[in-house]
């Protein structure tokens, strides 16, 4: 199939706002079939997530108010990245470390997820960690979060009870059963 005819061009681009995490930017396509339109999107320098699974199939759920939301949600460990150059696995293993006090022996790359590829270019790449030691958590001074530990099968019941409102992690935790019963793709 011939997918060179779906793509957009560039003509222009305009900054809209640069803040910490996000950069807005406005830009004029030119489409398919020769028109223009406007695309409005946000730039992020991409993010990491974890499923820390234990031997015994439990898995580190964390508890933590989201500001948009306005309210506290049930997530996995994650994290935005420093940098575009930083290594994924390198942040991924930062972000549980700080949140959770853990290291892993073991990390498995479940592969990339998209949030929202209508309006944003940010781009989380999943793991799953086991072989799980604890070493104390180092929380940044403006996070604030519970950490408990919940068996998978019951997060699994729980994302499709929709129980569970957080896009990666229900994709993250998803992918990690599959994996951890022997599904291979």
């Amino acid at each position: 199939m011939d997918e060179s005819k779906l793509r957009e061009e560039k003509i222009s681009s305009e900054n809209i706002f640069d803040g910490f995490i996000l950069h807005v930017r406005k830009d004029t396509v030119r489409l398919p079939n020769g028109n223009t339109s406007t695309r409005e999107h946000i730039m992020h320098v991409g993010a990491v997530c974890v499923v820390p699974v234990t031997e015994d199939g439990r898995v580190y759920m964390e508890r933590q108010f989201r500001y948009p939301l306005d309210m506290v949600i049930s997530e996995i460990p994650a994290g935005k990245l420093d940098s575009l150059s930083e290594d994924r696995l390198e942040a991924a293993k930062r972000e549980l470390l700080e949140e959770t006090g853990l290291t892993a022996e073991r990390w498995t790359d479940m592969g990339d997820y998209y949030p929202s590829a209508a309006y944003t270019n940010e781009r989380l790449t999943m793991y799953l960690a086991e072989g799980l030691h604890q070493h104390g958590q180092k929380l940044d001074e403006d996070e604030f979060l519970n950490v408990q530990l919940v068996p998978l099968d019951e997060l699994v019941d729980a994302v499709m009870r929709g129980e569970i409102a957080d896009g990666k992690t229900q994709a993250a935790l998803l992918k990690a059963y599959l994996i951890l019963r022997g599904r291979k793709y």
